[in-house]
């Protein structure tokens, strides 16, 4: 069953999308040539404790780390590690915040130094693709109206989008009805509704849309070695306007 959020309880979840939001920020200001994806992740656990907050996804179904950090080829759910992020490289930090029992979701990719002007438009296309879903979380519209309007942007620019890793509702647990595909004809799939809490979470590739999981059971990577990107937020429903819980911008 789809949960619908009072005001009050999507200000809570707003309240922890600030949290993260202000990770991010602090995040693209340290990632450098030279620092670790484990760096990162141990920041991150370290920030959210001196806040009050705990990093959700640490132990969600054996999860050992603090976030997701996906380099170049590995489109998600990427282990936190020692090696050096190298000049030219792109990383996706993915977390999920969790501040008194209510959750937040937002992942970012960011440049490591300077990179090529083909990487630079995955980038700009992937975070685009997630604005162009955004405009669609209204109320009256369907999940699917928020699917089509990524794939064709994606699509139309040259770019694949990822199957096997969607969007979801999200309030005290990680997961919670609707699935949110980013792939998918328009007016279909669940209305939304007033009160509805969704992540938005597009995953983008330079070459072909399929993956594979690595040995470690979590990490997934192009199959045809392509470089991927995401760019997440957390948005509730409204009478208006959809409402960006994660927004990074003048939070």
């Amino acid at each position: 069953m789809i949960s619908i959020k009072s005001t009050d309880e999507i200000e809570k979840i707003r309240q922890a999308g600030q949290l993260l939001a202000s990770c991010h920020r602090h995040l693209a200001r340290i990632i450098r040539p030279g620092i670790s994806t484990l760096e990162i992740d141990q920041w991150v656990e370290e920030y959210l404790e001196k806040h009050g907050a705990t990093p959700e996804q640490k132990g969600y179904m054996g999860y050992p780390y603090a976030t997701c950090a996906s380099v170049n080829d590995e489109v998600c759910h990427g282990f936190p590690r020692k090696t050096p992020l190298n000049e030219g490289d792109i990383v996706t930090v993915d977390m999920v915040v969790n501040l008194d029992g209510w959750l937040a979701d937002s992942a970012w990719s960011y440049p490591v130094g300077k990179i090529s002007p083909e990487v630079q438009k995955l980038l700009d296309i992937t975070k685009a693709s997630l604005y162009q879903g955004i405009a669609r979380a209204k109320a009256g519209n369907r999940i699917g109206d928020i699917s089509h309007a990524i794939q064709t942007y994606a699509e139309s620019r040259g770019l694949s989008v990822v199957r096997p890793f969607i969007g979801h509702g999200i309030g005290r647990r990680i997961h919670e009805p609707p699935e949110v595909p980013h792939f998918g004809p328009p007016g279909r799939g669940p209305l939304l509704r007033e009160g509805m809490v969704i992540t938005i979470e597009p995953m983008l590739n330079l070459g072909n849309h399929h993956v594979k999981i690595e040995p470690d059971g979590w990490t997934a990577k192009t199959v045809d070695g392509s470089w991927s990107a995401q760019y997440e937020h957390t948005v509730a429903i409204t009478a208006e306007e959809p409402l960006i819980l994660t927004e990074q911008e003048g939070s």
